[in-house]
């Protein structure tokens, strides 16, 4: 399953050359990331309710074609891979006018409890492990 979530640039997300700071992009990764979330069934307020918590351990980004203020841009995000107690998304995010990601990424999550103890989700969560087992054979 992929999620597409559309952003519009606003000023403020530009550096001084014009140019969409780098720090954004991780913001956009989280968008993108809970829609996904939502389209399965499971929004991220929901695994809190739970007890279900998604640490980032990892970031990871390459900043291929700029992007400028009040370009419309198609964020995306999937599951490239999952176990029990890890998740990876990944990410491409597109320019209206270009066919081939201006951006790509990818966050790696320890699935941990209240208490940050990682915990083995398709024992002890098996609705929600389903869930996200669903995000990652949709891809194939």
């Amino acid at each position: 399953m992929i999620s597409k979530s559309i952003v519009k640039v606003r000023y403020a997300e530009t550096d001084k050359m014009g140019i969409v700071h780098h720090s954004v992009y991780p913001i956009w990764y989280e968008l993108a990331r809970t829609d996904l979330s939502k389209l399965v069934g499971f929004p991220y307020s929901k695994m809190e309710e739970e007890g279900i918590m998604l640490p980032l351990v990892e970031l990871n980004s390459k900043y291929k074609v700029p992007a400028f203020y009040d370009d419309e841009l198609v964020i995306t995000a999937t599951v490239s891979k999952l176990t029990p107690a890890r998740i990876v998304f990944y990410y491409e995010v597109f320019r209206q006018d270009l066919d081939t990601p201006i951006n790509t990424g990818y966050t790696i999550h320890a699935i941990v409890n209240k208490n940050m103890k990682p915990i083995n989700t398709k024992k002890m969560f098996p609705d929600i492990y389903e869930a996200m087992t669903k995000m990652l054979e949709d891809n194939n």
